[in-house]
Formats: structure tokens, C-alpha cells, sequence
């Protein structure tokens, strides 16, 4: 006969035992990695058996319908990790498109003279902006104005 994995060690499947008499549990019993069964109320006869290690919940046996199915619970230090990630990338991303968006300087470096006047030498004439930006809408259509211009 085949063996399924047992908490305990494998157990050999035969035929089923015959009807027993139900024992009432009052707390919880066991100790070790498996807790205690826990049936769930409910049409559908279901039962609960939860799994820790090194006292924390990792998973639980779910049985219903006779089947018997693992269900394993997120870890909260891998969720927080992960949330922290996932926030550093954001604030990253963040800084580098305030960074991005900054606008360059009209002018070049400015300097100082003998005698003190300035000197722009090399600079390039600055190239007029309009007074208000343009509406987002309007750069990604790349709509042009109505107006004529001169």
C-alpha cells in the first residue's frame, strides 16, 4: 500500500476503520509542529489542523470532502520586506522625475569680469518661454495655437 506524509512519520493507508465513537476535546492538546484539530462549522464537514515552527504560523491542513489540502500563510517579515522594497523603488522613482522635470538654467555660467562687470562669453541667448506652461493635454496632443504668429 502507498504511505502519505504524516507529521509523525508516513503512515500506511488500508481500509477505512470502522464507525468510532466521537471524543470530545476541551483545549488544545498537542505539542509540536501540528496543532490540535479544530473543526469549522458549517454544511460541509471541515476540519482545521494548523502547522508553527519556531512558534509561528506557517500553514494549515484543510480537510473537507476527504481531501486534505495544504494552505501556507505569507511570511510578515518577507511582506514588510517586500512592502519596504517596493516603497524605496517609489521614492527613488519619485526623486529622479523631480530631478528630471527641473528646468535647466536660461543662461550659462555667469561670470565676473575685471572691474567687475559680467561676462556671458559663449553663452547662448536664451530662448523665450511662454509666461504659463502649456496644459498636459496640449503637449500630448502637440496642438498648436490658433493665433497668428507674427
Amino acid at each position: 500500500m502507498t504511505a502519505i506524509l504524516n507529521p509523525t512519520g508516513p503512515a500506511a493507508l488500508g481500509p477505512p476503520p470502522g464507525p468510532r465513537t466521537p471524543v470530545e476535546v476541551t483545549g488544545p492538546t498537542a505539542v509540536g509542529p501540528v496543532g490540535p484539530v479544530l473543526t469549522l462549522p458549517g454544511t460541509p464537514a471541515a476540519a482545521l489542523v494548523p502547522v508553527t515552527r519556531d512558534g509561528r504560523a506557517v500553514g494549515a491542513f484543510v480537510l473537507t470532502d476527504g481531501r486534505v489540502r495544504y494552505r501556507a500563510l505569507p511570511d510578515p517579515d518577507r511582506v514588510l520586506a517586500a512592502a519596504a522594497g517596493a516603497a524605496a523603488v517609489a521614492l527613488v522613482t519619485a526623486g529622479v522625475a523631480v530631478v528630471a522635470r527641473r528646468r535647466p538654467p536660461a543662461i550659462g555660467t555667469v561670470t565676473m569680469g575685471p572691474g567687475g562687470w559680467v561676462s556671458l562669453r559663449g553663452a547662448r541667448v536664451p530662448t523665450l518661454r511662454p509666461a504659463s506652461p502649456r496644459p498636459w493635454w496640449a503637449r500630448l496632443l502637440r496642438a498648436r495655437r490658433l493665433v497668428v504668429q507674427r
